[in-house]
């Protein structure tokens, strides 16, 4: 009778051939990462539009058309969700700073200036980046272990900054941590002005007043 085996701890497990696998288990985790997410959609969406403090679990639960039950599953408390969509906000915000780095050149200005204008489309499109960017001025309210602001793409600008210096594209009288740090105020900046004036339309405008001000030879 044809077989097949596998391998356990050195010995063999001799399986009838056309056993059918059961993928039971891989269906549920797939079905539990798929709610889990919708979740976290409608955390992000209440988050960004009523921030904290007034976002309730039944809220959320309600804009994923789940029971709160279904929320206490994946979640055990409100704080739990607001650092999951934080954490979701720092990873895009980084996928936005690594698709300027994957298409640039590290000595040119260029550069930095496109890793600015993908951060202010950012802001004006993901949901994901209006929560986070609300939640971290509500830090105080939020009683839990959160991810440090800002420092990554300050980093980044940094070392793009001072690889342009290096190659001659900037003055050597520019001072990378400096002008990082002022062109990361500058956009973090504008986009709450952005936010509160403007609901964030003219986001995208507002940053090229910054490149424009801020960065020479782009």
């Amino acid at each position: 009778m044809d077989v097949m085996s596998s391998e356990r701890n050195g010995q063999s497990t001799r399986l009838p051939a056309g056993t059918p696998f059961d993928d039971t288990a891989h269906l549920k985790q797939q079905r539990a990462i798929r709610t889990r997410g919708t979740i976290l959609n409608a955390a992000a969406a209440a988050f960004a539009t009523d921030g904290f403090p007034q976002v309730t679990i039944k809220d959320i639960a309600d804009g994923a058309e789940m029971t709160k039950g279904a929320v206490y599953f994946h979640f055990p408390n409100k704080e739990a969700l607001a650092v999951a969509v934080l954490e979701e906000f720092y990873r895009r915000m980084q996928e936005a700073v690594n698709g300027a780095l994957e298409h640039g050149d590290p000595t040119s200005p260029t550069t930095v200036v496109d890793v600015m204008r993908r951060l202010a489309r950012a802001f004006h499109e993901d949901v994901f980046i209006h929560a986070g960017a609300r939640l971290q001025i509500e830090r105080p309210y939020i009683k839990a272990e959160l991810p440090v602001p800002y420092v990554g793409t300050l980093k980044v600008l940094t070392e793009l900054l001072d690889q342009c210096r290096t190659a001659g594209n900037l003055p050597k009288s520019t001072k990378p941590e400096a002008l990082a740090r002022a062109l990361g105020s500058a956009v973090f900046g504008a986009q709450h002005i952005s936010w509160v004036l403007n609901d964030r339309e003219d986001i995208v405008e507002r940053v090229e007043e910054i490149i424009d001000a801020f960065v020479p030879l782009h």
